[in-house]
């Protein structure tokens, strides 16, 4: 037998979705890190992986401790058009990040790529296409377990990062940040699915950008596109752990909350239960989360689906069921709150008294095609910033 923590050891992540098992996702990385004060801000790019790789480190742990099977790297935009030369020792430290925490127990290591910050403003496929080579070249040398394309607004450039990454022989999972409208082009979510599939994609769904419900109507769309293409592929799913009902099809980025004050929409461990739960019935068997999953939201899919994996995580040793370990607090009327049916059904309160309970996105109608969505290489000048706090004035009235 393999020593724990090489490859060889664990059964793969096709051959655990194909027996039935249920694979749990890990969380948020650049939300988290931000919030802890490794990530700025603005281009969201992981420098922490050598800046500060114990922070980075430590949140691997988190996650596996709390249940999550699959170790991704945390390579958001770590191509060489947002992060020019630190891009390859980048992607190098997250992998190795990954692969050392992953040999910690279970758990496999994901290379991530994601959408391109030049996609937006022209379609060179070539030169896209070269990005996402660069990237799985680091990955294949550190001979990642599987790939994950994630993060993708367009279905055209998706497809392009699939293409890419099914040269290196390894399982491909795509997941686009789309709700129930589809793409930003307008392509449907199953006819998403559909193209992933084609293009060479084992498994496909959604990740970020939308709450869980409408992520799993989302990820509901793309299953039936499959099955009446007579397609088979696993179905993926990595919401946020947002409330997003007033979001519009760019999702939480166009919420005057984002991204400094999404606090008030944070999921309960109890709404991520009822996640985990819908999720599994529907057919996804690849379960985790994006921005705003902290690492006791991935608890609460390995607590929920338990019955079916067969075991707890390490994080519920401390952690008991529905409330359970309420039953020693001193307060009668909290040992009252120790049972599910309470946690279950309680209406939870803001309370914010004077605000309302949704918001109006912004956006302004921008979403493809516009100079405005290009990355900028320096800080935005002060006229720049005065320009759009007119226009953000305007828009508001």
């Amino acid at each position: 037998m393999a020593p724990a923590g090489r490859p060889g050891a664990k059964k793969g992540i096709l051959e655990r979705l194909e027996s039935g098992e249920v694979v749990i996702g890990d969380g948020s990385f650049l939300i988290t890190l931000e919030k802890r004060g490794y990530v700025k801000a603005g281009l969201w790019t992981p420098e922490a992986v050598i800046e500060h790789p114990d922070a980075v480190r430590q949140l691997h742990m988190e996650f596996l401790r709390a249940g999550s099977n699959v170790m991704q790297t945390f390579t958001f935009s770590a191509s060489e058009d947002n992060m020019e030369s630190k891009w390859e020792d980048v992607n190098a430290a997250a992998c190795d990040l990954a692969r050392e925490v992953a040999g910690k127990g279970d758990a496999l290591v994901a290379g991530g790529i994601c959408q391109t910050s030049v996609y937006k403003y022209h379609k060179d496929e070539a030169r896209i296409k070269k990005l996402f080579r660069l990237q799985l070249e680091v990955f294949v040398q550190k001979n990642v377990d599987f790939l994950i394309a994630e993060y993708f607004e367009h279905v055209e450039e998706a497809v392009w990062a699939v293409e890419t990454l099914i040269a290196s022989g390894k399982p491909v999972a795509a997941t686009m940040c789309i709700g129930p409208e589809g793409d930003l082009h307008g392509v449907p979510p199953g006819e998403c699915a559909v193209r992933l599939v084609k293009a060479g994609a084992s498994i496909v769904g959604v990740n970020c950008h939308f709450d869980p419900t409408i992520s799993l109507q989302t990820v509901k769309l793309m299953k039936e596109g499959l099955e009446a293409a007579r397609l088979k592929a696993h179905l993926m799913s990595q919401p946020l752990a947002y409330h997003t009902p007033d979001c519009n099809k760019q999702g939480f980025i166009d919420l005057p909350e984002f991204p400094f004050g999404l606090e008030p929409r944070v999921a309960t461990r109890w709404d991520i239960q009822k996640y985990a739960r819908e999720a599994y019935n529907l057919g996804v068997r690849y379960i985790g989360g994006c921005c705003g999953f902290e690492p006791y939201h991935i608890r609460a899919i390995a607590e929920e689906l338990a019955p079916e994996r067969g075991f707890l995580p390490l994080a519920s040793e401390k952690h008991g069921s529905w409330g359970s370990g309420l039953d020693m607090h001193t307060k009668p009327w909290v040992r009252a709150r120790a049972r599910k049916e309470y946690w279950e059904n309680l209406r939870i309160a803001s309370g914010r008294p004077y605000n309302p309970s949704m918001s109006k996105p912004d956006g302004w109608g921008v979403t493809k095609g516009t100079a405005e969505l290009m990355q900028q290489k320096e800080a935005t000048t002060e006229q720049q910033l005065k320009e759009l706090f007119e226009k953000q004035k305007f828009k508001s009235q």
